[in-house]
């Protein structure tokens, strides 16, 4: 017997013979499902995506995308949450280094690389496409958006709160409401480009970075960071 069939026949028995998929294989199936989800979503827009189609694409039967997600607005909302991690995770490492790195890099540095990484993010044409697709399904889903604001922008308020807290905390900075602080900071640095991408505006990547600096070093003389 060869190594595939092997494998396969490997399967076969850790299934118990009832064609059930291993834990290995249900997860690579759902990373399947929602890859295509979110292509699909970002492609033809809320409206234009089905749970026919995805499951098509992904090569999944439409009983098994039901029992794992209710209705198509279930699914786009895991699709949203997928997408905030990859936003929020360079913000949470930040915070998370600042709080616990004995020698953290200076708030200027880390809220130039931060910023990068949200302009980058916020400019790209999936993003804006997810935008435009918040928007649009407000008023018949509006707790797409409260997903969105509570799991994404508030998370990242918190955290960059957190980073100015502590930079605070070791004098580097004055600030008298972090909380405050972190949510001008973030307006600041990607109100422009959001308000870009959500009309389909094309961008100038070299303008966008003399704005992202520009925002950058005007929080921080307010801050007076040293």
């Amino acid at each position: 017997m060869t190594k595939t069939g092997i494998k396969a026949l490997e399967r076969t028995i850790r299934r118990g013979g009832g064609g059930r998929p291993t834990r290995e294989e249900a997860e690579a199936r759902d990373v399947r499902l929602l890859d295509v989800a979110t292509r699909l979503f970002m492609e033809r827009g809320f409206d234009g995506t089905s749970i026919d189609a995805v499951a098509e694409a992904a090569g999944i039967s439409k009983p098994t995308v039901y029992a794992r997600y209710h209705d198509k607005r279930d699914l786009f909302a895991a699709v949203l949450r997928g997408r905030i991690r990859r936003w929020f995770a360079p913000v949470s490492a930040a915070a998370e280094a600042q709080a616990t790195e004995t020698s953290p890099k200076s708030i200027k540095t880390t809220l130039h690389e931060l910023s990068r990484h949200m302009v980058a993010y916020t400019l790209a044409p999936d993003a804006g496409a997810l935008q435009r697709i918040l928007s649009a399904q407000a008023v018949q889903f509006p707790e797409l958006a409260k997903l969105a604001n509570e799991e994404g922008w508030l998370r990242a308020v918190r955290s960059v709160s957190t980073i100015l807290r502590q930079s605070a905390a070791r004098g580097h900075i004055k600030v008298d409401d972090p909380e405050l602080a972190a949510d001008m900071f973030l307006n600041l640095v990607l109100g422009h480009g959001k308000r870009l991408t959500l009309y389909g505006i094309p961008t100038d990547p070299k303008t966008e970075e003399r704005h992202r600096k520009a925002a950058v070093d005007f929080f921080l003389s307010g801050i007076r960071a040293k």
